[in-house]
């Protein structure tokens, strides 16, 4: 029976360092107890000896647990504002050699069209992407850069043809967008962040905290940009609070650091 949730959460960070108890319970023990069950567990003690014995179990957990679900220029029309709009305002104010984070970067499909997009602005020896995970398994995944045809359907025909090769039914995305962004290991909830940033992404992520751990994050996020840098989050998130933050908003997913 699946009950000491209490003790599991703990089980779990001192094998992981992921703190559930910034998660959503009824989400987060849901989609547990549903792999747990899937691995013939029929208790939480039961799991965590299987996630300390079973290599292939454990990085299964942590990819589930940390919710991948990611695409090229996911939700076009946010894209295309930062295209016409945001990247000139930044560049205006910031010069060419932008400093830019791609934070919960998934399997690269965020940084790499971020890369794209920067580079009908500058030259791509001037765009460096750092991207970060708490996820080791898809921070591989995003440095191999083979995707389906599914998350490369909204890129922009131009990229698609110019940046992609096919291989088979799949996709590599090649090695001149891959120099632009180092991907390092890095967790929201727990790591320091890094500072003086331009601009930061951090997309579809935060919907699955609680309030408080969600304020936290968003705080330190704007510690982290330059004065007038920009914050760009999902279509599935909002800032309700942003002015007590210190934000101003440019448009609905976008933030500007008005200090």
């Amino acid at each position: 029976m699946f009950d000491n949730y209490e003790k599991f959460k703990k089980d779990v960070y001192a094998l992981t360092k992921i703190d559930l108890n910034y998660y959503k319970e009824k989400q987060m023990r849901r989609r547990i107890d549903t792999i747990a069950t899937k691995h013939g567990c029929s208790n939480y003690d039961e799991y965590i000896r299987v996630l300390k014995t079973d290599k292939d179990k454990f990085e299964a957990f942590v990819n589930f647990l940390t919710i991948n679900v990611s695409e090229f220029y996911r939700n076009p029309d946010q894209w295309k504002l930062m295209d016409e709009n945001v990247i000139p305002k930044l560049i205006k104010q910031h010069g060419k050699n932008l400093h830019v984070w791609s934070a919960a970067c998934s399997t690269g499909d965020e940084p790499y069209s971020l890369v794209m997009a920067l580079s009908k602005h500058i030259p791509l020896s001037n765009i460096h992407i750092t991207a970060t995970d708490l996820d080791k398994q898809v921070l591989q995944k995003a440095q191999v850069g083979l995707y389906n045809e599914k998350s490369i359907a909204n890129v922009p025909p131009e990229f698609k043809c110019k940046y992609f090769k096919q291989i088979g039914k799949s996709f590599q995305i090649s090695d001149e967008i891959k120099r632009c962004v180092t991907f390092k290991e890095h967790n929201l909830l727990k790591d320091p962040y890094p500072r003086d940033f331009d601009m930061i992404l951090c997309r579809n992520v935060v919907i699955y905290f609680t309030d408080d751990a969600k304020d936290m994050i968003y705080q330190k996020f704007h510690q982290s940009l330059k004065s007038h840098g920009v914050l760009f989050i999902g279509s599935t998130e909002q800032i309700t609070n942003y002015k007590e933050l210190g934000f101003d908003r440019l448009s609905s997913f976008y933030f500007e650091k008005n200090v």
